[in-house]
């Protein structure tokens, strides 16, 4: 895992508030699936800059920003 910038990490937090609806586009996991197209809810982003999400019907699960691929729908 590689770090982020300070700001970086704030950047996300003010463009991802709790809420924000998010699109999967790409799930980088070799342990879980989220299929694709998949609508997620933001929860928080961590002091890594991890986007905490509660995806429908697939649990919860962070996006990892530069791993991960994904659109924001709201927010």
């Amino acid at each position: 895992m590689f770090g982020l910038r300070r700001g970086t990490i704030e950047r996300l937090k003010k463009e991802y508030p709790k809420g924000t609806k998010v699109e999967l586009i790409h799930l980088d996991d070799p342990y879980r699936h989220i299929p694709a197209g998949t609508i997620g809810t933001v929860e928080f982003i961590d002091d890594a800059g991890q986007i905490h999400t509660s995806w429908e019907k697939q649990g919860s699960l962070a996006l990892i920003y530069g791993v991960d691929e994904w659109k924001k729908l709201q927010g």
